[in-house]
């Protein structure tokens, strides 16, 4: 394949899936500094392998990649796991704002969802985000994560159910 028409391919194909990529990398890795990391890091792999991928899913083979890649970026960091919490910045346009007691219930339900979301085991996380946040079918799970679809609805199961104790854990604390 010409570098040319290599380059095009990619930009038609994969660049449109950089808000899915970043999206999912934030919340494994827990923050924007260290997404941005994975992000960069899985585009490189990604436009390196791209001769290979054979059509088909592109946003899939791309978030495959992604989590590929912060599994890497853990590794190198010597962590099993992160356990810093995701941080949220909440922009609302200020259009037609609410009111400000609204406002900073809505925020405070959000950080109370992303803070019990980022408490989650990393294997809970992906699947929940690539579920509930990404919107990806089970099967495109079971591919990105490379699981069965078994363990799959079994994960994604397990981590509602702990989302759900964590926000009533939350919802007592307050």
């Amino acid at each position: 394949m010409e570098e040319q028409e290599k380059l095009t391919r990619f930009e038609q194909q994969i660049l449109p899936h950089m808000d899915a990529a970043f999206n999912l990398a934030r919340w494994l890795a827990g923050n924007d500094t260290d997404a941005q990391d994975v992000v960069q890091d899985a585009y490189l792999r990604a436009f390196k392998f791209f001769a290979g991928f054979r059509g088909g899913d592109s946003r899939s083979w791309l978030l495959r990649i992604v989590r590929n890649s912060f599994y890497d970026w853990l590794r190198r960091q010597g962590r099993p796991e992160l356990t810093t919490p995701f941080d949220e910045q909440i922009h609302d346009p200020a259009a037609d704002s609410p009111a400000p007691d609204t406002v900073l219930l809505e925020k405070a339900d959000k950080e109370m969802v992303s803070q019990a979301i980022a408490a989650l085991a990393v294997e809970y996380r992906e699947v929940l985000v690539m579920r509930e946040i990404e919107g990806l079918a089970y099967k495109e799970i079971a591919d990105v994560a490379e699981l069965p679809i078994g363990t799959v609805m079994s994960r994604l199961a397990r981590a509602r159910e702990q989302l759900r104790q964590g926000l009533i854990e939350r919802l007592h604390q307050a």
